[in-house]
């Protein structure tokens, strides 16, 4: 760890004035020799502070470090030396329109004008309310072509725009933009009501409804000196994991369908209801929304709730065990699954991929294993580490930890829970404090940060999403990949358009 760097846990407040506030040059130089330490990058963003932009870093390594300084008009980019701060420095150049000079590929994130009403650093025009203007990066030659894909696509989709330049059947480079839906939600979780907050927070990705809902609750709770019981924090695990496993089969059953192996496909969509319909029962929705709040959680898990769980559970598990034996064992299956889209350890570490994509790709990083919250530290947490970084491995990564989740809550449906439910509640945020909260959601790491004011007010909330890291796995997947294998790569990624969109 840095000396000038700040070490926090997981969910701990802390009052700003004990944040080191570095002067640029050397909090530049220290993130920078964090990082090629080995450290990762948890958040870096900009914040108002008074009449000036402040910048703060999160990174972590074995421990959560964090620093700040006051944002220079231009300063330069971190991203020249060290890939994984891409994202973000765009992202902060787009919200504040603070420039990184010589960053390598600098475009928006999600096309919108900056806060603080300064001139574009990208060279858009705003007069005709069309987002940005941006040369897609080309490559040039009588035998090359492009091949432009949505933002409007044929199914129930977001929407996402794909620009293939091939020689062939041969994908050179994919480019990808999002931005579509844009909704604002940190300036929502910025200005709502108190009781609002858990609602807007379900909704930033609707398929991790408990993995944002869950960073939300803990950041609260530290900064409103909240206590949580054994038993919420034991439902809140059981949430989690069947919210992990709910997409980890519907990824599975989407994969098969790619390759037109369709008993694997038919049986996946139909388990995955099965445990969407454990949420359902826990809950009363399926994806989890209403379950968890600030203080604990809204519903609690009975004696009886248990008997019919493990029933349930008992009954499908056999079922899971078979599909995914069939699925891996078809010759057909692995012949389309393996040497597709190999995205290397090197590259995974440079885009900083979290989660079953990062896993896929020999990095074992896991929240819950690393950070633990809830019940995770009693919990033993494999590392699930494959090293071939293809379409096999990001496949097999998931069928992995939906055993492993399933006998997670197994272990935990195994005595009484006993938990005092709470509703929607105002509360009050500890003044000029900051909290980081980190959760492995099913697609990795989740991230939120609150800073608040002198009179205890949200001042900036920034949210992170594991999508803000993985969309650029996905185009790495696609080099030197054909341009028909980029649906089974898409399945195998599957990440989210209105995480990353925000």
């Amino acid at each position: 760890m840095n000396a000038d760097f700040l070490q926090i846990g997981n969910g701990e407040a802390v009052k700003r004035d004990r944040i080191p506030h570095l002067a640029f040059d050397d909090f530049r130089s220290q993130a920078l020799a964090i990082v090629a330490d080995g450290g990762k990058v948890v958040q870096f963003f900009a914040y108002p502070a008074g009449d000036n932009v402040n910048l703060l870093a999160v990174l972590r390594s074995d421990h959560l470090q964090l620093a700040g300084c006051t944002a220079p008009e231009a300063y330069p980019a971190l991203t020249a030396e060290c890939e994984p701060f891409h994202m973000f420095e765009r992202e902060i150049a787009e919200q504040f329109g603070i420039l990184p000079e010589g960053h390598p590929w600098l475009k928006m994130v999600r096309y919108h004008a900056n806060e603080r009403g300064r001139p574009d650093v990208f060279g858009n025009d705003y007069s005709e309310d069309i987002p940005g203007n941006y040369d897609y990066y080309s490559v040039e030659g009588d035998e090359i072509h492009e091949v432009a894909v949505g933002p409007v696509h044929a199914g129930v989709i977001e929407p996402g725009h794909f620009r293939f330049n091939c020689i062939g059947e041969r994908v050179l480079h994919l480019e990808i933009q999002l931005g579509y839906q844009h909704r604002g939600v940190e300036k929502l979780l910025l200005n709502a009501d108190r009781k609002r907050l858990p609602i807007l927070a379900e909704g930033i990705a609707g398929d991790t409804a408990v993995g944002h809902s869950l960073c939300q609750a803990q950041a609260v709770e530290a900064l409103a000196a909240i206590d949580t019981d054994d038993g919420a924090r034991v439902i809140r695990t059981i949430g989690l994991e069947l919210e992990r496993i709910a997409n980890h089969v519907g990824d599975l059953g989407a994969l098969s369908g790619d390759v037109a192996f369709l008993p694997p496909a038919n049986y996946c969509g139909r388990m995955r209801g099965d445990f969407l319909n454990m949420s359902l029962w826990i809950c009363g929705n399926r994806f989890g929304k209403g379950l968890v709040r600030p203080g604990g959680v809204r519903f609690p898990v009975t004696d009886e709730d248990r008997r019919v769980l493990n029933e349930r559970i008992a009954e499908i598990k056999p079922q899971v065990q078979h599909v995914i034996e069939l699925l891996f064992g078809t010759p057909s299956v692995r012949s389309r699954f393996e040497g597709c889209g190999v995205v290397s350890t090197p590259d995974a570490e440079n885009l900083g991929l979290v989660g079953p994509s990062g896993r896929a790709s020999g990095i074992s990083y896991d929240v819950r294993r690393c950070f633990p919250t809830e019940h995770y530290s009693r919990l033993d947490i494999p590392e699930n580490a494959e090293p071939t970084g293809d379409v096999y491995a990001r496949a097999r990564v998931r069928a992995d930890e939906v055993l492993q989740s399933i006998k997670i809550i197994e272990s935990l449906l195994g005595g009484p829970i006993e938990t005092g439910c709470v509703e929607d509640g105002d509360y009050n945020l500890a003044p000029s404090s900051l909290v980081v909260t980190l959760n492995e959601a099913w697609r990795g790491e989740v991230s939120h940060c609150l800073i608040t004011d002198a009179d205890g007010h949200i001042l900036r909330y920034k949210v992170k999403d594991p999508s803000f890291h993985n969309w650029n796995g996905l185009a790495m997947a696609l080099r030197d990949t054909g341009i028909s294998d980029f649906p089974l790569n898409n399945k195998s990624y599957n990440l989210s358009y209105c995480g990353f969109d925000l």
